[in-house]
């Protein structure tokens, strides 16, 4: 079961998602990070969206992962409330297919809170915690 929740951090604030899956705490972080700009419980899933990429490493994969969603908000102004991620070791490291859904972002619907600026490697920590969940963290630059 996905969770996320936002936590404290100076002048900023930080998104963790949780999941009993590595796939699922990544959408759950997904999920926090347009959390912090709109009420994703509001998001209808109207239109979805393939990304695809593939990093040497956990946390660049992440990275870009949530770089190529803001990029999707940033062109066509959509904002996601679901997001289905599959996850696979690859020759030069992981790659990471998902579908993201939602619709473009309605000021009176959605209530926006924050801007996301860009996604950061600050604080970004993937860890398999003692319970057996999986939890993925950062602070976005707002």
């Amino acid at each position: 079961m996905r969770t996320w929740e936002h936590y404290d951090h100076t002048a900023d604030v930080g998104i963790r998602g949780y999941g009993s899956t590595l796939e699922e705490a990544f959408e759950a972080v997904a999920l926090a990070l347009f959390d912090v700009m709109v009420d994703v419980r509001k998001v209808e899933t109207r239109e979805c969206r393939e990304v695809e990429v593939e990093e040497e490493d956990l946390e660049a994969l992440l990275y870009s992962f949530l770089e190529e969603l803001l990029v999707l908000h940033d062109v066509e102004g959509l904002v996601f409330g679901d997001v289905e991620v599959e996850i696979e070791k690859s020759v030069e490291g992981y790659r990471l297919r998902a579908k993201a859904c939602g619709e473009v972002l309605d000021y009176e619907k959605h209530g926006p809170k924050e801007e996301v600026k860009a996604i950061t490697y600050h604080e970004m920590k993937i860890e398999q915690l003692p319970d057996g969940r999986w939890m993925a963290q950062l602070v976005p630059d707002i």
